[in-house]
């Protein structure tokens, strides 16, 4: 079984079915009795509108565990909804995680797929999933560069011979650009719209780049006007929006730019040959690829099913244990 344990989605691919599952990472918890209300996309629709004893949690921040009981629990459900409820199955997982993480953050992730039931547990780096998801040649011994922006990681790498020769993580990525948004209408418009409103606002006329068709558009976006505390209607345009994302956009460009400037001249120019490939849910905003083309001078394209490259390598991994062995950063077995 593999799992790409993100910040936002969970997906699980399962060896001979394909990815059977695709859930937002989130738990919704009853305070009182403790126990688990909702998981995935029930949760999901319960954030910022449940009542005071109700609290709807996103277990993982930035890429890692924020909340070890909750991301357990979450776990749990899933393999147990993957395999139909059945309780005597211990899976061997595979577990994509950010390739910037520390020691402590790798121990959490193995421990709680480990109380999740899981028999072996095999760490591997996002970057590296998503570059055998996306169908690049990473055995052979020619640079790949792929750049995975998911909920709250942005990983930049250089990959060879089924290994890192290059990598940087920076915990700017989606979360942050809607946060951007957050932030942009309270000062602006004076408007305060919750996480749910700034992702639609995001995906429906967010763009990382002038593009044609996209600048026209407009949208009317919800919220609590912050002078008189009632709720408004206000009417934004796509450009503002893009200047709005400006800021953590150029943090994820500069982390491109450090890698190319870092990358040996060899594989630099492997890099120019077959371009910088896009992966995650964040290579999904409009213009993102030209922006990272003009701003390199390399020709930059998006994997075909960006959202679920890293799950899609994991399953590949899976499949062809013994070629791919090498790819993992950790492991930890159930004797």
């Amino acid at each position: 079984m593999g799992i790409d344990l993100g910040t936002a989605n969970t997906l699980v691919y399962v060896s001979g079915k394909g990815i059977v599952l695709q859930e937002p990472s989130v738990v919704a918890i009853d305070q009182d009795l403790k126990v688990p209300l909702a998981v995935g996309e029930d949760a999901k629709k319960m954030l910022g509108r449940t009542p005071g004893n109700v609290v709807a949690l996103r277990p993982l921040r930035d890429g890692v565990i924020a909340d070890f009981d909750t991301a357990e629990l979450m776990l749990k459900h899933f393999i147990r909804r993957v395999h139909e409820g059945r309780t005597l199955v211990s899976p061997r997982i595979v577990i994509g995680i950010p390739s910037g993480v520390t020691g402590v953050e790798r121990r959490a992730v193995m421990e709680a797929a480990s109380q999740a039931g899981a028999r072996d547990v095999y760490l591997i780096d996002e970057p590296v999933a998503a570059a055998i998801g996306a169908g690049l040649p990473v055995a052979e011994p020619t640079g790949n560069m792929i750049i995975d922006i998911g909920g709250g990681t942005t990983e930049v790498a250089v990959l060879s011979l089924q290994g890192t020769v290059l990598s940087e993580s920076v915990r700017i990525a989606g979360d942050e650009l809607s946060e951007s948004i957050t932030q942009y209408m309270k000062k602006v418009h004076n408007l305060v719209v919750g996480e749910r409103t700034s992702e639609e606002i995001k995906i429906q006329i967010g763009s990382a780049y002038p593009t044609d068709g996209i600048d026209d558009a407009t949208l009317e976006v919800r919220g609590l006007h912050l002078l008189s505390g009632l709720p408004r209607t206000v009417t934004i345009k796509s450009p503002e929006i893009r200047e709005s994302m400006s800021e953590p956009l150029s943090v994820i460009v500069d982390a491109v730019k450090r890698t190319l400037e870092r990358t040996p001249p060899e594989l630099a120019a492997d890099i120019i040959d077959r371009g910088i490939m896009l992966a995650g849910g964040g290579a999904l905003l409009k213009g993102l690829d030209t922006l990272i083309s003009h701003e390199t001078g390399i020709v930059t394209h998006v994997a075909a099913d960006p959202l679920s490259c890293v799950v899609l390598g994991t399953g590949r991994v899976l499949e062809n244990f013994k070629q791919l062995e090498r790819v993992f950063s950790g492991r930890s077995r159930n004797l």
